[in-house]
């Protein structure tokens, strides 16, 4: 299959991240999202990651104009016609579904539909998409511009053509692809679980606080403690990648979420993005 066009839904921190990684290695990207208030933040964001660029002079100038000349704002749905559709909306399964569905309907039958869901069962929700096998993983990691992995998820569904093509897209957009089959967590977010869990844990039983203990891991090797790396991917998000992963692997004791974690998201302090999570910003 030959990905001339992406079209990349959602258009939150990593929605932007991956339309600007697709529009620099010069795909014609369309960047989807209803509400326009986001969809104007997302454009001054990436027009300033891009500027940033050209003054560390990793980039041209000229370089930063053709990459946004490639991108395609919009709030209207009828006019996301790709061979390639990313989705990076929110974290429910029922409204991955409905909007692959909707797209379905206004796409050729042999489009990809990826889903870059960080740990809901891509399995579930491409058995309730037309033409199931078209449907894959396809995780991406904050900031996504200079994050080189990216999981490949295949399910039970996905044929050998599609997984192929996104490996290929993977590597064209400077990333090094990692396959994988369908699973709680992928491979990233469940061999992280305990690295925020327990460093959470210590907290919990009063055995040290989040900045030592960052201190500690930073020290060891780490490029980021944990605490930071939370704040930093969001306590949200964050909470609720822990708590999927925990579900679907029938609630061990061991990667139970935290409740000052819980606490943190209901307190609003989400991390960078809210000013404040564990530390201030």
């Amino acid at each position: 299959m030959v990905i001339n066009t992406i079209c990349v839904s959602g258009a939150g921190t990593m929605g932007s991240g991956i339309a600007q990684t697709a529009a620099q290695s010069g795909f014609h990207t369309i960047l989807y999202e209803l509400n326009e208030t986001v969809l104007e933040k997302a454009k001054d964001f990436i027009e300033k990651s891009l500027h940033s660029l050209v003054e560390k002079q990793k980039i041209t100038a000229i370089e930063k104009d053709k990459t946004l000349q490639r991108i395609q704002f919009t709030s209207d749905l009828q006019t996301c016609v790709a061979d390639l559709f990313i989705e990076a909306i929110i974290e429910k399964p029922g409204a991955k579904i409905a909007l692959f569905n909707q797209l379905a309907e206004l796409n050729r039958s042999e489009c990809i539909f990826a889903s870059n869901t960080s740990s809901l069962s891509v399995s579930a929700i491409a058995g309730k998409i037309k033409n199931p096998e078209r449907v894959i993983g396809m995780h991406f990691f904050n900031p996504a511009p200079l994050m080189k992995l990216v999981e490949v998820v295949n399910t039970n569904y996905t044929n050998e053509e599609t997984s192929k093509a996104v490996i290929e897209l993977a590597k064209q957009i400077g990333k090094i692809p990692v396959v994988c089959k369908d699973s709680p967590g992928f491979i990233v977010n469940r061999v992280a679980r305990p690295y925020y869990i327990e460093s959470l844990r210590l907290m919990e039983e009063g055995s040290a606080n989040f900045s030592k203990i960052d201190a500690l891991l930073e020290a060891t090797g780490f490029k980021m403690g944990p605490f930071k790396l939370m704040d930093l991917i969001g306590n949200d998000i964050n909470y609720a990648v822990s708590c999927s992963v925990y579900e679907q692997l029938d609630n061990p004791e061991r990667l139970k979420p935290s409740y000052i974690q819980e606490q943190k998201v209901h307190e609003g302090k989400l991390g960078k993005k809210s000013g404040g999570g564990y530390y201030q910003y």
